[in-house]
């Protein structure tokens, strides 16, 4: 499998790579990685290849599947006009990138994983989401949807997409576990605002496992047309105006918890007190509008990954964690 990717040193593209080298390694398959950047004397593994957006724009490389991953990360600052527009393009013109690229390729790729997140629901609550509800209109909602809908243009040129709607992603080296290790060590993590609110969460092992496990399925469906179409439902697929497959996953635990919850687990996990609380005056006062993300919950469901026979490794917080050991 050859296998373009946009992002690909990031916190989760970095550990999908990782892991496609071990598999690799193991099952002695063929298999080529390369990492779209903007700089290509950036630091890598010895296995993978690199390439500039230059580079894509003239290259006659062909590619199975495309990973794209880009994107600065919406809780790293506060959500000012100038952050806004940032987060936007840091998505789309390295989306628009690859659009161009399968444009204009002749042997097109078997597929398109694109990245989202869960914020393309909106806040609605405690009420259980599936890749089949309908969104609420908010920042994270129209970022998550203008990157959407870029990347679904790919199946103009007869390219399936599938978009990956990702949640908080636990692993101590990155990610939202990753900034709270120091406080929480040092004896100061506490809950936010009541603690109600709901947080749907997966394992970096998982969002790996589960995106390795779309990206087989689909290359499997694609190439033996005697086996039933498991992983594409009705509940899952996105219209269109053509004929060829986008499919839309929820990369979620099927636990999601509450901020207390995770709070107490994460202070237990490291043998630590959770005595302080930040009131949601004060988040907002520290963070603005992007306070919603630490305020308001979501409750995002895995359905389609379930229906599709995805074994979780680490279907609890607490599993999560204790895997970090």
């Amino acid at each position: 499998m050859n296998i373009l990717i946009s992002g690909g040193s990031g916190f989760l593209g970095s550990a999908f790579s990782d892991e496609l080298m071990k598999r690799h390694n193991d099952t002695d398959r063929d298999l080529g990685i390369t990492w779209l950047t903007r700089d290509s004397s950036q630091a890598h593994p010895s296995m993978i290849n690199m390439m500039t957006y230059d580079e894509l724009a003239q290259t006659d490389k062909s590619f199975d599947v495309i990973l794209n991953l880009a994107g600065a990360g919406i809780a790293d600052s506060r959500w000012s006009d100038s952050r806004k527009e940032q987060l936007l393009a840091s998505r789309i013109k390295p989306t628009e990138s690859l659009i161009a690229f399968i444009a204009r390729t002749s042997l097109k790729p078997k597929l398109l994983v694109s990245g989202s997140a869960i914020g393309w629901y909106g806040t609605q609550g405690d009420k259980p989401l599936t890749e089949s509800s309908a969104s609420e209109t908010d920042f994270s909602h129209r970022l998550c949807d203008e990157w959407e809908q870029l990347a679904l243009t790919a199946t103009e040129y007869g390219v399936p997409v599938a978009i990956v709607r990702t949640g908080v992603v636990i692993h101590p080296k990155g990610g939202m576990l990753g900034k709270l290790l120091l406080p929480f060590k040092l004896g100061l993590g506490g809950q936010l605002s009541d603690g109600k609110q709901i947080m749907s969460w997966v394992s970096r092992d998982d969002w790996v496992g589960a995106t390795i496990f779309i990206i087989e399925q689909h290359l499997t469906e694609k190439t033996d047309t005697q086996q039933s179409d498991s992983i594409t439902t009705a509940e899952n697929t996105i219209s269109s105006e053509n004929s060829t497959s986008a499919v839309v996953y929820n990369l979620t635990a099927p636990n999601p918890v509450t901020n207390h919850t995770f709070t107490k687990d994460v202070g237990a996990w490291l043998h630590r007190p959770t005595f302080f609380t930040l009131p949601s005056p004060l988040l907002k006062l520290m963070f603005g509008e992007m306070s919603t993300l630490l305020i308001d919950g979501q409750k995002v469901l895995p359905q389609a990954l379930d229906n599709a026979g995805y074994e979780f490794k680490q279907p609890t917080l607490k599993q999560a964690l204790e895997q970090q050991e």
